[in-house]
């Protein structure tokens, strides 16, 4: 390995996240030194590099190494599929020194988490995004999870992983629309942190996305920091956390929506267009600040509007979320870019307007429909 970049993630325990090409190689080390046995919890994809990772291992002598194919995207974060992994985890006698590893996307990161995080009451994980939201979000942080026929990530728990490693080679062979949905979260960065990530997209877009080239590791690092930072100061989300659902309230309503068949970043992005209309109808963000949102977006081929009749059953969804306090909804919206705050209980007038300001009769095509996320 070589040009890794570590970023640590403050905490009880704190973990390092690196980022490079080949960090996948750092697998062992990353591992309990105590551990006898692991579980690589992988997407069908990714059968024959997580073969390679396993022989790997291997040849350290010290290890029995174990895989679990797992569906993907949405259908693997079911509590059947954790179900699935505890029963290998019994069979093969898994102690507490032993360990799991989320080896995909988001999905599996966060189900293998879950795993680690019930099995015994926690053993270690050691989390291998594939993604671009896996590395920049779901890996990254301990919120572990499943859904449930009422919402999504209803059922899960604070768990943070022994490390995570990002290995930018495994990117390069996802789909253009995989990678374009998952820099969504990217962005989400940008709107709320660090607007470093906006100008490099809005001076290049094309570059912005090409995984090989330094203005695509640039925007990565920055989101990592990003939620390092935030979580550090946050683990279970009693404050500063919560910013980081910019676009999410929405957006896991049109999920949910659409039986988990959308990709999340597509979700979250017409989610982050609504947080941006809110807050501008609130009086707190002006019309440029929001047109900046829909000229990036859209620059990406993201998507930014959704089905116009839609917005009673979002709203119904939106009531049963995790996010909803004491019965009221809260929405991260923004002062300014970069300066996110709580809009609480707001009107339910004002939230028919903005929505109305991102309704459309048509719907989106392409880039929604969902892969390994």
């Amino acid at each position: 390995m070589t040009d890794q970049t570590v970023i640590h993630v403050d905490g009880t325990p704190g973990y390092d996240v690196t980022v490079g090409r080949g960090a996948r190689h750092a697998l062992r080390a990353a591992l309990p030194a105590a551990a006898k046995k692991v579980l690589i919890v992988h997407q069908p994809s990714l059968g024959r590099i997580v073969n390679e990772v396993r022989e790997e291992l291997l040849e350290s002598g010290d290890l029995e190494v174990l895989l679990a194919e797992i569906p993907d995207a949405e259908a693997a974060k079911r509590i059947e599929v954790a179900s699935f992994l505890w029963g290998i985890l019994g069979q093969a006698d898994f102690t507490r020194s032993d360990a799991i590893v989320g080896f995909g996307g988001g999905a599996a990161t966060d189900v293998a988490g879950f795993a680690a995080a019930t099995w015994l009451r926690g053993v270690d994980v050691v989390q291998v995004p594939t993604t671009v939201l896996g590395m920049v979000d779901a890996a990254v942080g301990g919120k572990t999870g499943v859904n449930t026929a009422e919402g999504k990530n209803l059922v899960g728990a604070f768990w943070a992983p022994r490390a995570v490693l990002c290995d930018l080679e495994l990117l390069e062979p996802l789909p253009e629309n995989e990678k374009t949905a998952g820099f969504a979260e990217v962005l989400k960065a940008g709107f709320i942190r660090f607007p470093e990530i906006l100008d490099i997209v809005e001076n290049d877009p094309a570059r912005a996305l090409d995984v090989a080239s330094p203005e695509f590791r640039r925007c990565i690092e920055l989101a990592i920091e990003m939620k390092a930072v935030v979580v550090g100061e946050d683990f279970r989300e009693a404050g500063l956390r919560e910013t980081l659902n910019y676009g999410h309230t929405l957006g896991h309503a049109i999920e949910h929506a659409e039986r988990y068949q959308w990709r999340h970043g597509a979700a979250v992005s017409i989610g982050m267009m609504f947080a941006a209309e809110l807050s501008r109808l609130a009086g707190r963000l002006s019309d440029e600040a929001v047109d900046r949102h829909r000229s990036i977006l859209t620059s990406l081929g993201l998507p930014t509007t959704y089905r116009a009749g839609a917005w009673n059953q979002l709203l119904a969804t939106m009531q049963r979320d995790k996010k909803t306090r004491a019965g009221q909804l809260r929405f991260i919206v923004l002062d300014e870019i970069g300066k996110p705050t709580v809009l609480q209980a707001p009107d339910q007038s004002l939230l028919f307007a903005a929505y109305q300001e991102i309704g459309e009769e048509q719907p989106q095509g392409g880039i929604v429909q969902t892969g390994s996320r």
